[in-house]
């Protein structure tokens, strides 16, 4: 074998070495980069589902304070500590909402901001701060509810999730509320002497 002929070969073998490394490289840096953005993902899912949790809780605690407040409801534990659990609930909704604003998709963390507008003015009814009616308690909920399916949308899209949470497959749906409440009916007397 000749000398050009050697080089041809050594060449061959140096460029097949080097296609193998780059493409090593370049598959490794794309495992790498799968990795990452998989590891965010899931911190991402967590903060949503979290903040979500918080927010369901905050308003649960209101819900209980608001109906002790109200007469609605009896409770055997003092104001003081209806009103201790609704900070405590605040504490963690905050905590919660942090980790959105480190994790979150814009769309996600402005979708949470206007919950939190609503979530705020619940707050404040629950714990005399505003007063209002109990038809304009039930439309707080209401909003929060249709605000918490508009940051699911906002979540999903920025974890690539495909489908709706609303939308025509998904009507929307109302507050669960037990029926009015009826006076007691009073018993029927007969008049004395009859029987």
């Amino acid at each position: 074998m000749g000398t050009g002929e050697q080089l041809v070969t050594v060449g061959g073998v140096l460029l097949g070495a080097l296609t193998t490394q780059v493409a090593a490289y370049l598959l490794e840096r794309s495992r790498n980069r799968y990795q990452l953005l998989t590891r965010w993902d899931d911190k991402k899912i967590d903060a949503y589902s979290e903040y979500v949790d918080a927010v369901k809780t905050r308003i649960a605690a209101c819900v209980r304070l608001y109906e002790v407040r109200e007469g609605i409801r009896e409770d055997h534990r003092p104001l003081a500590e209806l009103r201790e659990d609704v900070a405590e609930a605040g504490r963690r909704w905050g905590s919660a909402f942090e980790r959105v604003m480190l994790l979150g998709g814009d769309d996600a963390i402005e979708a949470g901001h206007e919950l939190n507008s609503t979530v705020s003015e619940i707050v404040w009814q629950a714990t005399g701060q505003i007063t209002g009616t109990l038809g304009e308690w039930r439309e707080r909920h209401r909003t929060a509810f249709r605000q918490i399916n508009l940051f699911h949308e906002a979540a999903r899209a920025d974890l690539g999730i495909q489908g709706n949470v609303t939308g025509e497959k998904h009507p929307e749906r109302d507050l669960l509320l037990p029926p009015p409440r009826q006076p007691p009916r009073q018993p029927s007397r007969r008049p004395s002497g009859e029987g």
